[in-house]
């Protein structure tokens, strides 16, 4: 049995197949899920719903699951091939005790993974994986007999559920790219159904995924999506992620949109009907939510929280919060828009009801936020089992700078944020992050400007500065 503990993340579990875990380590995960299911739920054959995507060997990593899942009393319902919120959405349709889906998310090939929940609307917190990679590794399984039952035809009923209160009332002409990823086979057809033209780009499902990774914060497929807006003359373009929770944005124009300003549009759209809410973003989004003159009207309030889905979902939920916005592109709409769970379907319905809404086109309305200079998100490869010593030591050394008040391109540090990383803001509303990835060999670096684009290049020039210096930081997948 092979089964590499670094593949235990924050908030989910993520391997290369073969290399780190075999088909038994598979079982074994499975075995530990079903044990901690049983524990929190108290129940003999909790009911556990699972899904799979589209890469050529996500099939059998599922069966093997399913497996070590029925090993200790846990019955199974297999709703097929999924997008992750097709199986956070079964959970509550179904009504489900817990949750496994078989996906690697954006991740290149050869990589596996799965998402887990056990409270509906909720995956695992960096808690429960503890439990769940000490239950794993120190076989502590309990033994039952489980029954496994196929659901047929869930994809039908999920996209019912999305086109039954979402329909448009004029035509919008959209782009939907999915990178030959699983979305391909949920996007399209539910955007159709709500009232959209669509133009398909890269929809048939290809697990060599032959272009680019379907990722919507890989510019290789945001070039591709702009191109195509252009070529079409679309109202917008759509990119989705590998399993379907998150999307990326592009105007009219063929300019990408960062997801923490689409965000931003969704929370002032919603400001005036939902007043006195809270929204919830993450450490990497743009500072323009703190000082936003129509939320600050409509008496909203936003709150930074850790970088993660499982950390902004139990966020929202805890906060009881409208929604939530992530800058990579997963949206938390909680009730009356949904039930607080990532689903880039879902978001892409909530943009198209802005569009449907306003007499203008997406760069119009994204011409009525302030103007700031925001970096991609960057990541320099560092080892899993260095990347958080690395940021805890930054957080010092930025700590000592604040307190010794050395400037950045002439701007002092006016504040710090550690919940996750360090974000440090300076006092023109410039800021830059740092923090480590949750599910790759990598730190994270982001950067905003409300001054210029030059501020912004000095902020990462800084931030890339004391990274070399720590002499354990390799290359970029991308920089400014």
């Amino acid at each position: 049995m092979l089964i590499n503990p670094n593949g235990f993340r924050e908030y989910d579990a993520r391997w290369l197949y073969k290399k780190d875990i075999d088909l038994l380590g598979i079982e074994s995960l499975g075995k530990g899920l079903g044990t901690q299911v049983i524990k929190h739920t108290e129940k003999k054959n909790p009911r556990i719903v699972v899904g799979h995507d589209y890469r050529s060997y996500s099939e059998e990593i599922k069966k093997s699951l399913i497996k070590g899942l029925l090993s200790t009393g846990c019955n199974v319902e297999d709703i097929g091939l999924s997008l992750s919120p097709t199986v956070y959405f079964a959970q509550f349709n179904l009504n489900a005790d817990g949750l496994a889906m078989i996906t690697a998310s954006h991740n290149e090939n050869g990589w596996t993974g799965v998402k887990m929940g056990i409270q509906k609307g909720l995956t695992h917190a960096p808690e429960e994986m503890l439990e769940l990679k000490e239950i794993t590794l120190n076989k502590k399984f309990v033994s039952g007999k489980g029954v496994e039952k196929e659901i047929k035809n869930f994809k039908k009923i999920y996209i019912e559920n999305l086109v039954k209160k979402n329909k448009l009332n004029k035509k919008i002409k959209v782009v939907v790219a999915c990178g030959n990823g699983t979305a391909g086979i949920f996007a399209p057809e539910t955007l159709k159904r709500i009232g959209c033209e669509v133009v398909e780009l890269d929809c048939n499902l290809d697990f060599t995924f032959p272009k680019y990774n379907p990722n919507p914060e890989d510019l290789k497929m945001l070039n591709a999506i702009s191109k195509s807006v252009k070529e079409n003359n679309a109202d917008i373009g759509f990119g989705f992620d590998g399993d379907g929770d998150r999307v990326g944005v592009i105007d009219n124009k063929g300019n990408e949109i960062f997801s923490d300003k689409i965000g931003l549009l969704i929370a002032r759209n919603l400001s005036s009907k939902y007043k006195n809410s809270k929204f919830i973003v993450d450490v990497k989004s743009t500072g323009l939510y703190q000082k936003d003159k129509i939320l600050t009207k409509n008496q909203c309030k936003t709150l930074y929280w850790k970088t993660g889905h499982s950390h902004i979902k139990r966020k929202v939920n805890v906060e009881r919060a409208l929604a939530g916005f992530e800058k990579s592109g997963h949206f938390f709409f909680n009730k009356p828009l949904g039930h607080g769970y990532d689903d880039g379907v879902n978001s892409a319905i909530q943009i198209c009801h802005l569009l449907d809404q306003k007499n203008k086109s997406m760069s119009e309305i994204i011409n009525e936020l302030p103007n700031t200079y925001q970096s991609p998100t960057m990541a320099p490869f560092c080892k899993d089992e260095e990347k958080y010593d690395v940021v805890d030591d930054l957080v010092k050394k930025i700590q000592k700078i604040k307190n010794d008040k050395f400037k950045i391109d002439g701007q002092f540090i006016e504040e710090i944020l550690t919940i996750n990383g360090i974000r440090f803001l300076l006092n023109d509303g410039s800021w830059g992050l740092i923090r480590a990835s949750s599910n790759k060999p990598s730190l994270v670096v982001v950067v905003e400007s409300p001054v210029s684009n030059a501020r912004k290049e000095k902020i990462f020039y800084f931030i890339d500065d004391l990274l070399q210096k720590t002499g354990k930081i390799g290359k970029y997948d991308q920089k400014i």
